[in-house]
Formats: C-alpha cells, sequence, structure tokens
C-alpha cells in the first residue's frame, strides 16, 4: 500500500504558470479534503483576478508560436502525454481517489479513458482540412481553411478530474490554441499533476496555464472580459452554464457548454432484463453516481417494472460502500456533506410523495459523505428527483404502459444530454432512439462514452459536442478566401 502522506507530498500544490508552479499573486492557499473521511488532504494555491491577467499575457504572447508550430510536432507532444499518464496511471488513480472520492477501479478507468483524449487528438492534429473549389458563377475561386481560435479558457468539473479536462485540452492543444485552466477547487490536484506530465512530454512554457482557486467567479469574470480570451469551454451545471454563457455574451466569446442531464433510462416489455439489470448498474453506478451521463429516471413497462425493480434492488443492496482506495470497495463517497444532504433531500421528498424505498433510502454512518445505494419504486410524477439532477446512487423507477407513454416520460425534461434505451426489436431501438430528444441515446448498453463519438447535449444540457472528430472543430475558426 503507497504511503498515501509520502505520495502527497510530491505533487505540486502551487499555479502552474508558465511551465512551473508558482504561488497565488496574494500568497492565499486553500485545502482539499477527503471526501472519505472529511479531512484535509493538501493546501493549494488560491488563484485571484491577478494572476488570471498574468496568464492571459502569457497566453496571449505565445499563441502566435503555438499556432505556427507544425501538427506533427503538437501531435508528437500530445502523443508523448498520453504516454506518460498511461506510465503514471497508478499515481493518477490513487490521486483521483483521495480528492475525489471514487473507487479505485472507477479511477483507473478514468485514467484510461481520460488518456485516451490525448492520444486521439494527437492524431487528429495532423487531419486539419480545409478544401479548393472553382467558385460556381466562375468568377474565381474559393478557399477555405481552418484556423485556432485562440487563447482558451477551459472550467473543468470535479467529477472526472482528469478525464474532463484532458476531452478539452486535447483538442484545443491539437487546434493550436493556448489553454487556461481553471479546475474544480474540490478536485485541484489532478489537473496539477497533468500540467507537470504536459512539461516533461515537451509542451512549450506558456501554451497550458492551470489556476486552482475557491473564488471562481472572481477569478474567471474579468477573464471572461478580456479581449484576449477567444474561447470558453464549459463542464458544469446548467445554472453555472448559464451565468457564463451571459457573460461570454457581452463580447460575443466563442463558447462550448456541456452542462447538467436528467438521463432517462427506459425499458421495455421486450427488453431482455439480464442485460438492462447490467446496464441500469453501469448507467447508474460509474462514479457513484456522480456523472452527468447517469441515468437518473428509470422508465420501465409495468408488464416488466416488478421483475426489473426486484433484481436491481438485489444488485444495488449487495454493493460494497467504503474508502475508494480500500480492496474490494464498489460505492465511495459523495464529492461533499452538501451534496450527501441534496441527495438524500431528494430522496425524502419522493418518500414523501408515495415512494416505496425497496433498498437504502439514508446516509450511512461513520465518517465522509456516504449514502447507501438506493432504489425507489412507484415514483410520483410530481417527485424533485424526476425533475432535479440526482448526482448520487439513488435509481427512481416509474411505470408506463405503451411505448408513447415512455417516449413522453422520457421527454420530460428541459435537459437532453444522455438517454438509455432497452429492448431486443430492431426497428423498435431506432424508432425510440430518433423520438428521444437527448444529444446521445445508449441502446441496450449502460456506458455510452467514447473517445471516437461526439459527446453533448441538446435543450438546457449545453452547446457543441467534444471528442470525436467534431471535437477539435470547437477550437478551429473558419476562414475563406476569395482568390481571382
Amino acid at each position: 500500500m503507497t504511503d498515501i502522506d509520502a505520495f502527497l507530498a510530491t505533487l505540486p500544490t502551487d499555479l502552474w504558470i508558465g511551465g512551473h508552479q508558482a504561488p497565488a499573486a496574494g500568497g492565499s492557499r486553500f485545502p482539499v479534503y477527503d471526501p472519505a473521511t472529511g479531512k484535509v488532504l493538501v493546501e493549494v494555491a488560491d488563484a485571484d483576478p491577478a494572476d488570471g491577467a498574468q496568464v492571459l499575457t502569457i497566453a496571449a504572447a505565445t499563441q502566435p508560436a503555438w499556432a505556427a508550430t507544425a501538427p506533427r510536432r503538437r501531435a508528437e507532444i500530445l502523443h508523448r502525454a498520453w504516454e506518460l499518464v498511461t506510465a503514471r496511471r497508478h499515481d493518477f488513480a490513487l490521486l483521483m481517489t483521495l480528492e475525489m472520492g471514487k473507487p479505485l477501479p472507477d479511477s483507473y478507468a478514468e485514467v484510461g479513458y481520460g488518456g485516451e483524449f490525448l492520444r486521439w487528438f494527437a492524431e487528429e492534429a495532423v487531419r486539419i482540412n480545409g478544401r479548393y473549389t472553382p467558385s460556381p458563377s466562375g468568377n474565381g475561386r474559393i478557399l477555405v481553411t481552418k484556423q485556432p481560435v485562440g487563447p482558451t479558457l477551459a472550467i473543468t468539473p470535479w467529477n472526472f478530474p482528469l478525464a474532463m479536462g484532458t476531452r478539452k485540452i486535447g483538442p484545443a492543444l491539437a487546434a493550436g490554441c493556448t489553454v487556461v485552466v481553471k479546475p474544480a477547487s474540490e478536485t485541484p490536484l489532478t489537473m496539477l499533476f497533468l500540467g507537470q506530465i504536459f512539461a516533461e512530454a515537451g509542451l512549450p512554457p506558456g501554451v497550458l496555464s492551470i489556476l486552482p482557486t475557491s473564488r471562481s467567479a472572481q477569478l474567471t469574470d474579468p477573464m471572461l472580459a478580456d479581449p484576449r480570451l477567444r474561447k470558453l469551454t464549459f463542464t458544469g451545471s446548467t445554472a453555472v452554464g448559464k451565468h457564463l454563457l451571459a457573460r461570454a455574451a457581452t463580447s460575443v466569446l466563442r463558447t462550448s457548454m456541456e452542462l447538467g442531464g436528467n438521463a432517462p433510462f427506459v425499458v421495455f416489455a421486450d427488453a431482455d432484463i439480464d442485460v438492462a439489470v447490467e446496464g441500469a448498474m453501469a448507467a447508474k453506478m460509474r462514479n457513484t453516481g456522480q456523472a452527468c451521463t447517469a441515468a437518473n429516471r428509470f422508465h420501465v413497462d409495468n408488464a416488466v417494472r416488478a421483475e426489473f425493480t426486484a433484481r436491481l434492488t438485489e444488485r444495488m443492496r449487495g454493493l460494497a460502500i467504503g474508502p475508494g482506495h480500500l480492496d474490494g470497495v464498489q460505492v465511495g463517497p459523495l464529492i461533499t456533506d452538501k451534496q450527501r444532504h441534496s441527495v438524500d433531500e431528494l430522496v425524502i421528498d419522493a418518500v414523501t410523495k408515495g415512494a416505496v424505498v425497496t433498498t437504502g433510502g439514508a446516509c450511512a454512518d461513520g465518517d465522509g459523505y456516504f449514502y447507501a445505494p438506493t432504489v425507489l419504486n412507484d415514483v410520483s410524477a410530481d417527485a424533485r428527483i424526476l425533475r432535479e439532477e440526482v448526482f448520487g446512487p439513488v435509481a427512481a423507477i416509474t411505470g408506463f404502459d405503451d411505448e408513447d407513454q415512455g417516449i413522453a416520460a422520457a421527454n420530460n425534461t428541459e435537459y437532453g444530454l444522455a438517454a438509455y434505451i432497452y429492448t431486443r426489436d430492431l426497428h423498435r431501438a431506432l424508432r425510440v432512439s430518433e423520438a428521444i430528444e437527448a444529444g446521445m441515446v445508449g441502446v441496450n448498453r449502460g456506458l455510452i462514452s467514447d473517445v471516437a463519438a461526439p459527446f453533448g447535449g441538446i435543450k438546457e444540457s449545453g452547446l457543441g459536442r467534444e471528442a470525436g472528430i467534431e471535437g477539435i472543430e470547437e477550437y478551429l475558426d473558419t476562414k475563406y478566401i476569395a482568390l481571382q
């Protein structure tokens, strides 16, 4: 077993500016907590507006040289970073488990997933294409080229401390953009460690800066108003996304928004229940339910609802809860005590309105921010848990009687990120997938994220797409040159 205190002592805890660590301009620091114990892990530098102004100056000054760097060279740096992340996977996994709480198997899975964005966009860096065609009028030629947007601010969430960073940093660097990352205050250590990895990979100083802070709006609002910033990419709640969009609108800043979700999990009567239960466990319990793509509302045909509920309850009841770094743990803590109480409030509201608890339904005893894996059946249509993103290990089950009812229930939300459907009928699978209002639909599978596929939502779940061949386009401007 790794000596955790000795491991933490090796990590960077200052700001990452100009390719090296630096204290915050104001000298302040803030604590990072272990959600499994509620105790402080370390303290990190607390960036303020002066630091934001400094890194924008560096990013703007470095931008021309990085944009002019050969795509092959940019690709080689990204590929080397992927190799280093893979080589240090044990350190990354333990670090994420300590600061975020997820079980080690989930952390190892994230290292693989997060690292793949660096490899994927290393390959995309050399495939940025334009076009050259004669004008249909015959009066000239059309040349279309792609150029990097420019200095980018990436604001990342706490639930996937590595992957949500690499999914933004990878395409931005591949496109030729300099990047400033503002990681979540709950989980800044993983991103600071990644900054060190990029320096080892040969990334020129100033191309990537990392500014942890406990005062997000104080840091980012002046940056969003600075004309040197050309792009904002954000993953987080819809409420914060709306605030950032309003700020970005004042300067018509290019934006990408991956916001909240309220994913439906629709099980039709002809579904393979074994497959549906396995998919439910994956879609619900990955990351202890703290994922924007997590299944939130389980709409199950009444013909199979009793069987599905009983079998899901049995699986959820058997999960092992505890600190994520311990062997055999399947469910870690929630990120904060505030989040745990938010989950508990949604469960209490549902029960008050008639829901039946078949397992769990309460905060777990002991230190840390643990919540028992929970299944609720007969959830009322007016329960808050059907409208609000639960972000915890709670499956809320309701019934329906026909396909149209199932589709209507799935679409009864302002969100539209992910959805899951289970059926053995191919025609129904395609018909329902087309009718579901979501940017991503999983058919008979509970994990849908793929580095080669576009990730993103519709409605209040966001704007733009990350990953896939579409992901790099978010960091490129299209320029038309008219030739005689």
